[in-house]
Order: C-alpha cells, then sequence, then structure tokens
C-alpha cells in the first residue's frame, strides 16, 4: 500500500477533506455513509451496499492489490468512497475499473475529480496501461462529462443495463489509456 496516505484535499469551495485507504476500523463509517445516501444512489451501486455483512467482508478482507479503495473523510465522517479493481492475471490484468459514490453534497466541488486523479495515479504506479468506467448514461451524467473531461474516451452502449426493478437503462463505457 502506498505510504502517501492520509493525505488532505481542498475542494473547490474551500472544504478540506481527508483521503486514505479503506480498511477494517472503517466498517461502521462505511456503512453509515452508504445509509446516508439517497435511495436512487444505492439501488444502482455495482454491490448491494445495504448488506452490512458484506462490507463487513470488505473489512476482513482487504487486498490492496486487487482493489484499492480510497476514502474521503469529513472529520470522522465518509463522505465519499471510490476504489480501483485490479486482476491478477489473463487479458485485462493491465487494465484498472474505477467506482466511486459522492455524498450528494460534495457533488460539484471537485471531489470525484481528486478522487478519480489519485486512483488513475495509483493505477500508472502499478504498472496498468487503461482505467476503464461503467457509468448509467442519465443518471451519472455529470461523471461522464468529468471522465471525459479527464481523457477518458467514451462509447454509448444503449439499454445495456438493468436497474432492480427490471427497467433498461443505456450505460457509457469510458477508457483512459495510461
Amino acid at each position: 500500500m502506498p505510504h502517501r496516505y492520509p493525505q488532505e484535499a481542498a475542494l473547490r469551495d474551500g472544504r478540506r477533506v481527508l483521503l486514505r485507504p479503506f480498511g477494517e476500523r472503517d466498517v461502521n463509517a462505511l456503512h453509515d455513509f452508504f445509509h446516508r445516501m439517497p435511495v436512487e444512489y444505492r439501488r444502482f451501486a455495482w454491490d448491494n451496499v445495504d448488506n452490512r455483512a458484506l462490507i463487513e467482508a470488505w473489512g476482513r478482507e482487504v487486498d490492496y492489490d486487487k482493489v484499492f479503495p480510497l476514502m474521503a473523510f469529513d472529520g470522522h465522517h465518509v463522505v465519499a468512497d471510490a476504489t480501483l479493481h485490479m486482476r491478477e492475471g489473463g487479458p485485462l490484468r493491465l487494465v484498472g475499473r474505477i467506482k466511486w459514490m459522492l455524498d450528494p453534497e460534495y457533488r460539484g466541488a471537485g471531489l470525484g475529480t481528486t478522487l478519480v486523479n489519485h486512483l488513475i495515479n495509483i493505477a500508472r504506479e502499478r504498472g496498468l496501461r487503461h482505467v476503464n468506467a461503467m457509468l448509467i448514461s442519465d443518471l451519472e451524467a455529470d461523471a461522464v462529462k468529468t471522465l471525459e473531461g479527464l481523457g477518458f474516451a467514451s462509447s454509448l452502449l444503449p439499454a445495456y443495463g438493468t436497474d432492480p426493478d427490471g427497467n433498461q437503462h443505456d450505460m457509457t463505457h469510458l477508457v483512459l489509456k495510461l
């Protein structure tokens, strides 16, 4: 694990947050974060973040070589969770996948960009050649614009995703060559 954390980051609106990797001691804070998020965010999360046992398993089984989980704290409260997922072998072993969730009160302040840039730097340090993300085109339109602004190439996949109610959603696949 890189030793440059914890690290303070200044947001565009003057607020400051502390960035550091998730660890077992953060299970309660991460669980609380997910439950503060609006239902419409949680229901589109890649994992069932309502399942406390899953978050506890993440804490017990942290493997920074497979998933680098970076969190942003305002005081003792998690305000963002971002992850870089990596594979050990196979044709995608040099491709990382990023995911993140931000507290709505911290959107538009540059926190998402800050977290993504940290994950990009970690991906480069680890010798990855690409990072990618898959976003719900309409719900995450601002995030799509942010990643395109960082140099990610995007492609639209019509009706590629399905919400919990069975409705189809267009997805945007974004890829950054490192």
